[in-house]
């Protein structure tokens, strides 16, 4: 995937064969925000125009920004797994928290 950062936002981007462009979308938040540009500077200003944006009319509306996340995380998994996954994670002496921390970190960066 290739992405943008921006005062913590990060955005999804990708060319636009059709149009010659290229397309950006905020992740990890509900609202829908886009943007585009035609070379990598312009697609940068773009996206640091529409985070910008996004945070003016928050402010005009009283409304709290999304943030993309917020550091809790509720999962739901099988019985089974939650089990096992307690019992390694108690084996290796941390809370299944610490420890789902670690896997989950580890993961991100095999994948980026």
């Amino acid at each position: 995937m290739n992405s943008m950062s921006y005062k913590g936002y990060t955005a999804r981007v990708e060319f636009d064969e059709r149009d010659g462009i290229f397309v950006g979308r905020l992740l990890g938040i509900r609202s829908i925000i886009s943007f585009h540009g035609e070379t990598v500077a312009e697609l940068r200003a773009e996206l640091a125009g529409a985070v910008d944006d996004y945070l003016a009319d928050c402010e005009v509306q009283g409304l709290k920004p999304e943030k993309p996340a917020s550091g809790r995380l509720l999962l739901r998994v099988p019985p089974e797994i939650h089990g096992k996954a307690l019992v390694v994670a108690q084996s290796a002496g941390k809370s299944l928290n610490q420890w789902a921390t670690e896997v989950l970190q580890r993961a991100v960066q095999a994948s980026g």
